[in-house]
């Protein structure tokens, strides 16, 4: 489903790449529909335990976290040969007015993004003087909208740049928020070797 969809995706195709009888495949799930909503679910657990060095430093600087978050988010650009796309994104866009089932398992999931990004917002306006008012939440929605569009538009272009320059735009807006300079985010682990 990541690489072509869910309206082109078969459950005979799921079976034949997942080496499963059409038999096993119903004893686990009643539907495309039902697997699709635990895929969904897979992807959200699957990008949160990405971010999770970024959302969860309690010690760090809450802006120090968003540039580390934004750096992460770029460096899912920088795989050559695996397209920078989401599941979530991508079944929201094709399910959210056909499938109210799925529409509300991506809805949770983007409220799972945004609920994180809008929690460190929050504490970096508590802890920094700001340069204009902001609601953390409407700020945490926009760079969702920022993230999810960006990576549309990157992948029909073909241009993992285009997306990369995106956030570090989103760095420049978040920062603008705020009269203070963050501390420096130091380097992650896979960026020294």
């Amino acid at each position: 489903m990541l690489r072509q969809g869910y309206a082109s995706t078969t459950v005979d195709q799921i079976c034949e790449e997942s080496g499963l009888t059409k038999g096993a495949f119903f004893h686990h799930y009643t539907s495309k529909e039902e697997l699709t909503r635990a895929a969904v679910a897979a992807w959200g657990e699957f990008g949160t335990s990405h971010y999770a060095e970024a959302w969860m430093g309690g010690e760090t600087d809450p802006l120090a976290q968003l540039h580390r978050m934004l750096e992460i988010m770029m460096s899912f650009t920088e795989r050559p040969d695996d397209p920078c796309t989401c599941m979530v994104g991508m079944m929201s866009q094709e399910l959210a007015q056909t499938h109210p089932v799925l529409r509300e398992a991506c809805d949770r999931e983007l409220e799972i993004w945004t609920a994180n990004v809008a929690r460190l917002l929050a504490e970096a306006k508590r802890i920094h003087p700001v340069a204009k008012p902001f609601e953390p939440e409407q700020v945490a929605w926009f760079l969702n909208s920022l993230w999810q569009g960006s990576m549309l538009v990157g992948k029909v272009h073909r241009s993992p740049a285009l997306i990369r320059d995106n956030l570090r735009l989103a760095r420049g807006f978040i920062d603008s928020l705020f009269a203070t300079t963050p501390i420096p985010v130091p380097p992650s682990k896979s960026n020294t070797s």
